[in-house]
């Protein structure tokens, strides 16, 4: 069975080449073909020897994710479905900007830890992802825009990468950490330290092992000013509640290419978006560790039985934390009309976690009622 390169950083592609007796630098030049030209096709890299382009030809291949579909949104971000097999298929979403492309990757099918507020979360968990499935969205991303634009050799459609699409990056980290070096490398994308940005719901371990392995900006889905609440919106709080998860941040950041740590908020209506709540996250971090707040609205999906928090309170929440010397921004939605948005990306996942299953045991019937008490008035859900 064939080899696919993608999943190769250098230094497992160097190895790899030893194995076929070649030197290093053949690898090196093999990474180049495959990651800065896109090139797939081994009897076009000319600066190969002929007997190793061969050789390769009968162990090894370059092979992407077949698209299903590509949908453009009116503000210019393209979707991409990718096909994983067996059934599954992952999004990935590339966001234009006066300043830089940035890519949203998945870096699984799914994802166990089950977010409220998430769509991605409703549907279970069905696999995580190989190092070459992560890394082809970015190749096919790249070099599909590079051509759809007419960019010149060497000019990059994409510089900004975020692993915030389908998953916990976290959660798939033997897969993630080679994917993450071969974005980072001059030989491959050559993108730097903070521009690449690893999300998380907060699995304390991995966060420390991030620290010492390979440390990128670093992003915690954080939506609550306290453990109570956290638990009902992030299951995995349970586990790793909040004094814990802000301790990893500290820890981090000794090591991070930027100087704060990103503390995403989901804005949802009643639930975590009051006055007392924006000041208990003054409480929390202010005076722990340097950060910035990126508050997001929420893009409803029906199965959420949650609401968009409305515009005038996202901007006193922001005012409150603003006033009280942190950096905070609302973020612009982006793709919502084809479903690309923060907490949209949905996918096709062959869940094998029963999510739909134990969601519906826990309400009793379907349709029960689940409330989320936050400060006011309790939210209605539905499982």
């Amino acid at each position: 069975m064939s080899i696919n390169l993608l999943g190769f950083d250098l230094e497992g592609l160097a190895a790899y080449c030893q194995g076929l007796g070649e030197k290093r630098f053949r690898a090196v030049q093999l990474y180049r073909w495959i990651h800065q030209r896109g090139e797939a096709d081994f009897a076009r890299m000319s600066d190969l020897a002929k007997s190793l382009r061969v050789r390769l030809d009968g162990v090894a291949l370059v092979q992407g994710l077949p698209p299903l579909s590509e949908h453009r949104s009116a503000d210019g971000t393209v979707k991409w479905l990718f096909d994983v097999g067996a059934g599954d298929a992952v999004e990935t979403v590339f966001i234009p900007e006066a300043d830089r492309g940035t890519l949203c990757i998945s870096s699984q099918a799914g994802c166990a830890v089950g977010c409220r507020f998430c769509s991605t979360g409703h549907q279970g968990f069905s696999r995580n992802l190989g190092t070459a499935e992560i890394v082809a969205q970015l190749w096919a991303a790249e070099h599909r825009l590079r051509a759809a634009l007419s960019l010149p050799e060497g000019r990059r459609a994409i510089d900004n990468v975020v692993m915030m699409g389908m998953g916990e990056p976290l959660q798939n980290y033997a897969a993630l950490l080679p994917a993450l070096r071969t974005m980072l490398d001059d030989h491959g994308y050559g993108l730097s330290r903070r521009r690449v940005t690893v999300s998380t719901s907060g699995v304390v371990p991995m966060i420390d092992r991030l620290r010492q392995d390979c440390p990128v900006a670093l992003a915690v889905s954080l939506h609550a000013p306290d453990d109570a609440l956290r638990d009902a919106l992030v299951p995995l709080n349970r586990k790793y509640p909040l004094d814990e998860l802000l301790a990893a941040c500290e820890r981090y950041l000794s090591a991070a290419p930027r100087d704060f740590i990103t503390f995403e908020y989901c804005m949802l209506d009643g639930v975590n978006d009051a006055p007392e709540q924006a000041r208990a996250l003054l409480r929390l971090v202010r005076d722990r560790l340097p950060c910035k707040f990126n508050l997001i609205p929420f893009n409803p999906f029906p199965a959420s039985g949650l609401r968009r928090s409305p515009p005038e309170r996202v901007q006193a929440f922001a005012r409150v934390l603003q006033d009280g010397g942190l950096v905070t921004t609302v973020r612009k939605t982006r793709g919502d009309d084809i479903d690309a948005a923060c907490g949209q990306l949905a996918g096709e996942v062959q869940d094998r976690t029963q999510v739909a299953a134990r969601r519906a045991r826990a309400a009793g019937l379907a349709g029960r009622v689940i409330p989320i008490a936050g400060p006011g008035p309790a939210v209605a859900g539905r499982p």
